[in-house]
């Protein structure tokens, strides 16, 4: 089976340095280098589009620009290119949610993906309304789930939850095709809702020993409830011709860090409830030390941004061989990106996604193509 690789849309704004945000930490400055305007946007999804990537994901929250409204502009700039819209269950109702996709669907020749999102942090949840803790989030998400699910598959449903309440809830116009749910967390609630709803299990970059030991609890609890799921990874990336290149942006981009930015935020990130961002968190330890925690995998992005915090670093032919050392542990879906995002996407879908083609583990969704170029510059150097 082809890997399946998507990039990102940032609706948080772009820059040559990295932006951050998310987890409660306000967006830097540098997101104001480029705004998320619909104009630069849709350059971004174009380029995504023509070098080979399935879709592109939105984030969901404060920080950024919501992302139901957002793709829906910028999908009438492209054609094939899908949206992975992130939201919240928690801020409306499942079946206004279970309607917005049909729409969303027709709207664009089934062009949507959805990461549900439950939200790992209270203090921003009760700016939205939302009061529930943690362990209730998630229940509610199995709740509002099921009854979405029910309603794509054409059933009236009533369900009175804990949390929520539909009567003879129904859809006149169903979605085509339904869209797939992408769902992602580290903590014991959320794996029992992946389980039992999601189509792919998505994690963020962490090296692979613990990726493995990710799938395999994911495996386990889904083959409890009878199913099996797809697993993806979420990683930004620097690929360069050489390795010593890639490495060089790294060093460019971490000296741009500034130290009381990096205090600021890891501070705020140290008071998250989320179990993923606290393993993201463990990868670094707040240092700049030490941060190839694996071969070409840095963890440098998450000193100044929330959430997915690694890299794939190193050359074109190195990141393939990374790619290639997850998809041995049942990796099949990649959500990348890099900054800023619009040249990245060219380095990354010019520079990797040929070597990869010409393995025979991807495949453009628009036909093949060319061979990777026949030379490769041998890595020199140690590891960073």
């Amino acid at each position: 089976m082809s890997l399946t690789f998507h990039w990102f849309l940032p609706t948080n704004g772009d820059s040559r340095h990295v932006v951050g945000g998310g987890h409660g930490t306000p967006v830097t400055a540098a997101g104001g280098d480029r705004p998320p305007a619909v104009r630069y946007l849709a350059q971004i999804a174009r380029a995504a589009e023509d070098v080979g990537f399935t879709g592109v994901l939105t984030p969901t929250g404060a920080w950024c620009e919501d992302a139901w409204l957002t793709t829906a502009m910028v999908s009438q700039h492209t054609e094939r290119l899908k949206f992975l819209v992130a939201f919240r269950p928690g801020f409306v109702s499942p079946t206004l949610a279970a309607q917005m996709a049909a729409t969303y669907q027709r709207q664009t020749g089934g062009r949507l993906l959805l990461n549900v999102v439950t939200g790992g942090e209270s203090q921003e949840q009760r700016a939205y309304g939302d009061f529930l803790d943690k362990d209730a989030r998630y229940a509610r998400t199995g709740e509002f789930l099921e009854i979405v699910r029910r309603l794509w598959d054409g059933r009236t449903v009533d369900l009175d939850g804990d949390h929520l309440r539909v009567e003879q809830a129904r859809l006149t116009r169903l979605p085509d095709p339904v869209p797939e749910v992408y769902f992602g967390g580290s903590s014991p609630a959320a794996g029992q809702v992946a389980a039992r709803h999601a189509d792919v299990y998505l994690t963020w970059g962490e090296p692979p020993a613990q990726v493995a030991e990710k799938i395999a609890w994911i495996r386990k609890l889904a083959a409890e409830q009878g199913r099996t799921l797809r697993f993806g990874i979420r990683l930004h990336v620097i690929t360069r011709d050489t390795s010593e290149a890639a490495w060089a942006e790294a060093d460019r981009l971490l000296a741009g860090f500034d130290p009381e930015t990096v205090r600021s935020v890891q501070e705020g990130l140290r008071r998250s409830e989320s179990e993923g961002q606290r393993r993201m968190l463990e990868l670094h330890g707040g240092g700049r030390d030490g941060l190839e925690i694996h071969p070409n995998l840095w963890a440098g992005i998450g000193l100044v941004r929330g959430g997915a915090g690694t890299a794939l670093v190193g050359s074109h032919a190195e990141v393939a061989e990374r790619i290639r050392e997850y998809q041995a542990l049942g990796i099949d879906e990649f959500v990348l990106s890099g900054y800023p995002h619009l040249e990245e996407a060219y380095w990354f879908g010019e520079g990797v996604l040929p070597r990869l083609a010409e393995a025979g583990l991807w495949t453009h969704p628009a036909g093949p193509v060319g061979p990777a170029p026949a030379t490769e510059i041998p890595f020199a150097g140690g590891a960073r």
